[in-house]
């Protein structure tokens, strides 16, 4: 449901939505042509040898990353009114790791605002409880330490988060629990199929497309997550408003405006700015301060080596009203 700072506020974010831009939604089709038309040339160019493969790494690490914010824009019913097609649209497997299907489900849980942060019920939470804490090994704890910094997120990110969620699917195999059964073969077929295209007709191995394409893509995708959410006793302070660089918001379709996003989920990414600046102000207030100026560049610069806070949920389980529940799927957060 929406949630606006005043009336005036709402009416000016209805002025926006009723422009020609939001009614066509002509930005995000451009932005479906980018992602898939820049995929596959880049393809085709390899293939033709007109670009070596190194030469052209960079390009799908960065439209996969890309591709991964979009699915994101079309979960929230993007560019059209039928869900079926927004899935179809954001369906192939790019970045390979991560079931559309999955991340819709998990991240509409997400926005459940009263639930961020918390462990067990935030599927994508970057805390655990004390207690589970207290009984993890010492390797694991690390792994946990290094995601709460910039560069150690990037390099243990993805891992973690695609190990939680083969974890997630090899126990409801195990518990027979076959909801999502039929998505994993689905996706599965998908990711062979890709790849064996890509090995076999482009040139291009598979294992250095997982390896020098998708991980990198994963690392990218994590930056924005870093510290996109606290731990705070009021569910709007636990969501960040990132002031990032024209290049970080296209990368990211400006959900760095994390707060607003959570307020406004049906908003088009290209009115997200505009709705921000409407009410600046109060957004900060609202967030309880936790806004970053100076954008990922300023996230770098004080979290590259350090901790942007603990990984123990210091208000768990006083906030969630629950004992300790099983752990969540854990995400990197393209949501």
């Amino acid at each position: 449901m929406a949630e606006y700072i005043d009336a005036e506020h709402a009416r000016d974010v209805a002025a926006l939505e009723a422009s020609l831009t939001a009614r066509t939604e002509w930005p995000t089709w451009l932005l479906i042509a980018a992602v898939y038309g820049g995929w596959v040339a880049t393809v085709l160019l390899v293939r033709a040898h007109a670009l070596s493969l190194g030469a052209a790494t960079p390009l799908p690490v960065v439209l996969c990353a890309w591709h991964m914010s979009m699915q994101h824009e079309l979960l929230h019913g993007h560019p059209t009114r039928f869900a079926a097609l927004n899935k179809l649209l954001g369906y192939p497997p790019l970045a390979i790791w991560f079931p559309c299907t999955l991340y819709r489900d998990t991240h509409l849980e997400h926005h459940r605002d009263e639930a961020l942060t918390l462990p067990g019920l935030d599927p994508e939470s970057n805390y655990v409880p004390a207690e589970r804490w207290r009984s993890w090994p010492a390797w694991r704890r690390a792994l946990w330490h290094a995601r709460k910094r910039f560069v150690g997120r990037m390099v243990v990110g993805p891992p973690m988060s695609a190990a939680a969620v083969l974890a997630e699917a090899w126990r409801a195999l195990r518990e027979r629990d076959r909801r999502y059964a039929p998505m994993w073969a689905a996706h599965l077929l998908c990711v062979a199929a890709l790849l064996a295209a890509l090995d076999l007709w482009a040139g291009v191995p598979w294992w250095y497309y997982l390896l020098a394409v998708t991980w990198p893509a994963l690392s990218l995708a994590t930056i924005r997550s870093l510290y996109e959410h606290r731990a705070a006793p009021d569910p709007k302070a636990r969501i960040v408003i990132n002031e990032a660089g024209f290049v970080m918001r296209l990368l990211f379709l400006n959900n760095n405006y994390h707060l607003v996003h959570h307020d406004l989920p049906s908003l088009a990414w290209y009115c997200l700015p505009g709705a921000y600046r409407l009410r600046r102000d109060a957004y900060a207030v609202k967030s309880g301060h936790f806004v970053i100026r100076g954008g990922y560049r300023e996230l770098l610069r004080l979290y590259a080596w350090r901790a942007t806070d603990g990984p123990v949920h210091p208000n768990w389980p006083r906030l969630s009203g629950a004992g300790t529940p099983r752990p969540a799927t854990q995400r990197p957060a393209a949501g």
